[in-house]
């Protein structure tokens, strides 16, 4: 059962990556459906002895991703010379996990992983949306200069969204001694490939 790490809540600048044993604390009604299905899960399992196990993994980005998520969205509006939203000041921090380490950690849990238990998949990459978005103008700017205006003018600053986490980040320190898995991907590197594929397939 595939989760997220949304089900923790919200983490505090200084504050340790969330644990398996960290307690859920969702804050918008999206983490709160992801919640009560891992709680649906871990039932099955104690209650009838359903094979199962959750993971709860940090945001993920790669090609394919639907055009409402950030990385995308940003690529997309910037290619199209449309603003850029950013939520609030830009300084929610996410952990994020390329697309391809999330598959083979799954591949991992199905193979090496213990029915009943969870475990954690993180990127160790946590950036702050506004360095994110920085991040991917500085790559087009590179890969697909613009004639006009920089991409970076494209940025625009916008209302909050309700129930916004302030800081998401996973310790995957199990699934590493567990299951041998660690992310191979840097944010720079999966993020290069990332902003390359969408140019490609624009």
């Amino acid at each position: 059962h595939v989760s997220t790490d949304e089900v923790f809540g919200s983490l505090g600048e200084t504050e340790p990556p969330f644990t398996e044993n960290n307690p859920y604390l969702p804050n918008s009604p999206y983490s709160a459906s992801k919640a009560s299905s891992d709680h649906l899960v871990r039932a099955y399992y104690q209650t009838y002895g359903l094979k199962s196990i959750i993971t709860n993994c940090s945001n993920n980005y790669g090609p394919f991703q639907h055009h409402e998520k950030l990385i995308p969205k940003v690529i997309s509006n910037a290619i199209n010379g449309l603003s850029i939203p950013i939520y609030g000041d830009g300084k929610q921090i996410r952990d994020w996990l390329y697309v391809e380490d999330h598959c083979k950690a799954l591949m991992l849990v199905l193979e090496k992983g213990k029915p009943g238990k969870t475990y954690n998949i993180g990127g160790n990459n946590e950036i702050r949306n506004l360095d994110t978005v920085q991040q991917i103008c500085k790559i087009l700017e590179q890969s697909k200069p613009k004639k006009e205006k920089s991409y970076f003018d494209l940025i625009k600053f916008v209302q909050d969204r309700p129930g916004h986490d302030e800081r998401y980040a996973i310790d995957s320190s199990l699934a590493q001694t567990e299951l041998g898995w660690s992310p191979q991907e840097t944010f720079e590197s999966g993020l290069q490939k990332t902003v390359e594929w969408y140019i490609k397939n624009s």
